[in-house]
């Protein structure tokens, strides 16, 4: 059955909605188990989107980072499976400084087939489809590229500093410095804005499989540190290997 990715796009914007409705209000922040920040907006965002999901197709499972994860055991049976971070980018949200997203992903066969992310305080949504990404914005839809440069920029986290950073952009020599938060990194990849994101540090499935659809389609490559291999997502462990985004 084909999946109507309009609609998943819809789905994603409408759940920025709800995010920006708690915006500007004073943001009530609690602790995970994981001492990661969780707010009411990110909780309501993911009720819309699994909510909207379902009802698209019920046959697809979820994976969200706000819901409870399925066992291995019951996830490596999914040969197609939803990958959701309803809000990407909390502690961006909390600082209220713009740079956060939604993110839904359609994976198949481990890869992310289709990619949505939004960024509901920019008014910004990219998509991509595994051939051609597009970005979005007052209505108006254009087609994106990566695009080389002679001295690239590297794009990073605000939030996770890392030696193995230092190490890498000492390595690459001469080069501009991007820091955003967030998903939107593989976004600039993808619009040719930056041409390298090292991700030396944490993350996890959810907060790449969306960005990772988008930048891949728009023509970028992305590999694991360590063996240079895809970054694919039937796997056990939901903490992604270490990776680098390049054109």
């Amino acid at each position: 059955m084909s999946v109507d990715f309009e609609k998943v796009v819809e789905i994603a914007q409408q759940a920025g909605d709800i995010i920006l409705s708690h915006y500007h209000q004073k943001i009530l922040v609690t602790e995970k188990a994981d001492h990661s920040p969780v707010t009411v907006a990110d909780l309501a965002a993911n009720r819309h989107i699994i909510t909207q999901l379902q009802a698209l197709d019920s046959s697809i499972p979820i994976l969200s980072e706000e819901s409870e994860q399925p066992s291995w055991e019951e996830r490596q049976t999914w040969q197609r499976f939803w990958l959701v971070d309803p809000l990407d980018g909390t502690k961006e949200f909390i600082q209220q400084n713009g740079d956060f997203t939604v993110n839904i992903a359609l994976i198949e066969n481990g890869l992310p087939v289709f990619g949505v992310v939004h960024a509901p305080a920019l008014g910004k949504t990219w998509l991509g489809d595994g051939r051609r990404a597009w970005v979005e914005a007052k209505g108006i839809r254009d087609q994106i590229k990566v695009r080389p440069a002679t001295i690239p920029t590297v794009i990073g986290s605000r939030s996770h500093p890392s030696a193995y950073m230092e190490a890498f952009l000492e390595e690459l020599g001469e080069h501009k410095w991007l820091a955003v938060g967030s998903s939107l990194k593989f976004c600039l990849i993808a619009e040719g804005r930056a041409q390298s994101y090292p991700r030396l540090g944490p993350t996890m499935m959810w907060d790449t499989a969306a960005g990772q659809c988008v930048a891949t389609s728009a023509g970028a490559n992305i590999k694991t540190w360590l063996d240079n291999t895809e970054l694919n997502y039937h796997r056990e462990d939901l903490l992604n290997p270490f990776f680098v985004v390049s054109v």
